[in-house]
């Protein structure tokens, strides 16, 4: 086995009874955004426009900053499109990394599984 198979970054999308889910596996890093963002507007694009949009990231390890600004610009364009977006599971660092930076409180994360409806969040 290659040293690069290690670090391949996917983004599969699945159906889930909350909606579209985008189970995010690897370091998602300035090399992932570009498949990240594929799959997102993958599930965003699905008719009927689906009730809300779950990200999985409970198999990513890591984030940098490039990853934490895709997962935002995936919110605004959710929003844009009347589309909720979810984080589910989000692995220790990647909690660490959006409370650190006040990302929780932009991107609603739900420790459940993705196939749950992620619980309301109190204004």
């Amino acid at each position: 086995m290659s040293e690069g198979i290690d670090k391949v970054f996917t983004a599969p999308v699945r159906d889930s009874l909350a909606g579209p889910v985008v189970e995010l596996c690897g370091d998602l890093d300035l090399d992932a955004v570009p498949t990240l963002r594929s799959a997102l507007h993958q599930a965003m694009s699905r008719r009927p426009v689906p009730p809300m949009l779950v990200v999985d990231l409970a198999q990513v390890a890591f984030c940098d900053t490039s990853g934490l600004d895709a997962l935002l610009a995936a919110r605004i364009e959710a929003e844009g499109r009347g589309i909720p977006l979810y984080l589910a599971r989000p692995s220790r660092q990647v909690a660490r990394l959006l409370a650190t930076v006040g990302a929780d409180r932009l991107l609603p994360v739900d420790g459940g599984a993705p196939t749950e409806v992620p619980r309301a969040r109190a204004s």
